[in-house]
């Protein structure tokens, strides 16, 4: 019998017999190679690619590295480590505004810049418990601007305006928008609120700066932090610069008419019977205008019945022979109808981006002066027909007498102030201006025999300069500053001797004297113009700024 031994495993960390257990045909995949058969490689063709897969040879680029790469391993995301983008990690630097800036400055800065990049809402007015109603304010914001457009300012202060009354009641989320007949507002709550959109049609215009003062110094209280306007008020005080009446009768209105193209015949050589003359002519033609405008009819014809007496006098002073000059007579009498004002607007808009406005103003100058051709050349024709000697080339003709001349161009801009229903103290100043621009272009063109067009460009960017100085010194309109004072610089001459050559069949001077007065004219405009903007660049806040005077007022002004 053989012995039965048995022998005992030692005892090892795997895992025992149970664990060893055969397992089962589902536990192979019916690809997966036997056990000891090496799977043969794929073929070079056969390698699987990836537009994510790292080239051989190119190291990965660390997260340190400021530079990404399609190729880099991501990481993880961190504030403190972020990737560079187009906002900084520090933030976008926030936009702020001058405080002692004008509030024209700072409407104007904004709406220059994109909606985005906007600074935040400056403190609005209080106004209780409950904010105001939306339309309530873009109805009274469409008022205003209806007045200030319709006075003659441009269309970019006129959308600052809108814009400042607005953010003043809290709707800082509203764009204006101003054409020449159209004023429209669309005001948004937030980006998933409907805009609410309200526009008004500019009908009537007039030429009162009274009114468009008394305009301005609404706004700017509406808009000053230390004293509020409420609605009421403010609806109040409107109704009452609507209903004022003009600052000076009818019959100042002709004397000044008059008053005007006698001064414009004194710069241009002419004596006391001239001025007389040429004051008479003016003032009848003021008559007959008012006369057809209280008949309802355009404009246009309005200009063109003007201009028939004043060449009428001075035809008739040809033909008498008295030794006077009766182109100083005719040449007077266009000062007092040449549109100077809508003319520097329609420049400022052109030069401020606002071309649908500037166009529309241009074309309403261009009608007027082709009326005020039609009026002066229907009636050369018959003087020349009748053997009246009209001199072209004594139009023009310098004239050297500092005093008188000087004298005469502070009559024009205060006979230019009365008609453009200016406030009484601002007339003051509209006259040394207008002295200085005449001082400036004399000396240019007369004295230094230099280019009238150069001349009339650099005293009109000085009458522009001290406008807006005055205006940001008063907090107002630069216009009752700058228009008067314009006066002496218009192309009256240049405009009659274009008509007077036409009259004698001369086309081609005709045309030429023409185009010269067109660029008189937009020198003027754009001289005003770089002077105001020159006066917004550097001089940021005037003195008295700081010190604004009372803002309340009882009657609006």
């Amino acid at each position: 019998m053989g012995v039965r031994t048995s022998t005992v495993a030692p005892e090892t960390d795997g895992p025992g017999p149970e664990d060893r257990k055969p397992q089962s045909d589902e536990a192979h995949s019916a690809f997966a190679p036997p056990p000891g058969v090496e799977q043969p490689p794929p073929p070079e063709e056969d390698h699987p690619t990836s537009e994510f897969a790292l080239p051989e040879g190119l190291a990965p680029e660390t997260s340190a590295e400021p530079g990404g790469s399609a190729f880099a391993t991501p990481s993880t995301y961190a504030a403190k480590q972020s990737p560079p983008a187009f906002t900084p990690s520090h933030g976008m630097p926030a936009i702020r505004l001058s405080e002692d800036a004008p509030w024209q400055d700072r409407m104007r800065t904004m709406l220059r810049m994109p909606v985005s990049e906007r600074p935040v809402p400056e403190p609005v007015q209080r106004q209780g418990d409950s904010a105001p109603a939306v339309p309530r304010v873009l109805d009274l914001t469409l008022r205003i601007g209806e007045l200030l457009l319709a006075g003659g300012e441009g269309a970019e202060d006129v959308e600052a305006a809108m814009f400042a009354i607005c953010r003043s009641y809290g709707l800082d989320r509203c764009e204006p928008t101003v054409t020449f007949t159209l004023l429209s507002i669309t005001y948004q709550p937030s980006l998933v609120d409907d805009p609410v959109t309200a526009n008004r049609t500019v009908r009537r215009r007039g030429t009162d700066y009274t009114r468009l003062a008394a305009v301005y110094t609404l706004v700017a209280d509406i808009n000053a932090d230390d004293y509020e306007v409420t609605l009421e008020e403010a609806y109040r005080r409107l109704a009452e610069i609507r209903r004022n009446r003009h600052p000076y009768p009818g019959w100042v209105l002709t004397v000044s008419a008059g008053g005007l193209a006698g001064a414009a015949s004194m710069l241009l050589g002419g004596d006391l019977r001239v001025f007389l003359i040429a004051a008479a002519g003016a003032m009848l033609g003021d008559r007959l205008a008012w006369f057809c405008a209280g008949r309802g009819l355009p404009e246009f014809y309005q200009f063109a019945v003007a201009a028939v007496p004043p060449a009428a006098m001075g035809v008739v002073v040809s033909l008498l022979h008295a030794g006077l000059q009766p182109n100083a007579v005719i040449t007077g009498g266009l000062f007092a109808l040449i549109p100077g004002r809508a003319l520097v607007a329609a420049v400022q808009d052109g030069l401020t981006g606002f071309y649908i406005t500037a166009s529309a103003r241009l074309l309403e100058v261009g009608y007027f002066f082709v009326a005020i051709v039609v009026g002066v050349l229907s009636v050369l024709y018959g003087g020349v027909q009748l053997g009246a000697k009209l001199n072209p080339e004594g139009v023009l003709g310098a004239v050297e007498r500092p005093a008188l001349q000087i004298l005469a161009a502070v009559v024009l801009s205060v006979t230019f102030a009365v008609l453009l229903q200016q406030e009484r103290s601002t007339v003051l100043f509209a006259a040394l201006n207008g002295a200085v621009a005449w001082v400036i272009y004399a000396s240019i063109a007369v004295t230094a025999e230099g280019s009238t067009v150069m001349a009339t460009a650099v005293a009109a960017g000085v009458v522009g300069l001290f406008g807006q100085l005055m205006a940001r010194y008063e907090h107002t309109s630069s216009l009752p500053y700058v228009t008067a004072a314009i006066g002496p610089l218009l192309p009256g001459s240049a405009t009659y001797l274009g008509v007077l050559n036409i009259a004698q069949n001369n086309m081609d001077a005709g045309f030429t004297s023409l185009a010269r007065a067109a660029a008189l004219a937009l020198a003027i405009a754009i001289g005003v113009n770089l002077g105001g903007e020159m006066a917004r660049m550097f001089i940021r806040a005037p003195g008295s700024a700081a010190s604004r005077r009372a803002a309340k007022r009882t009657r609006g002004f």
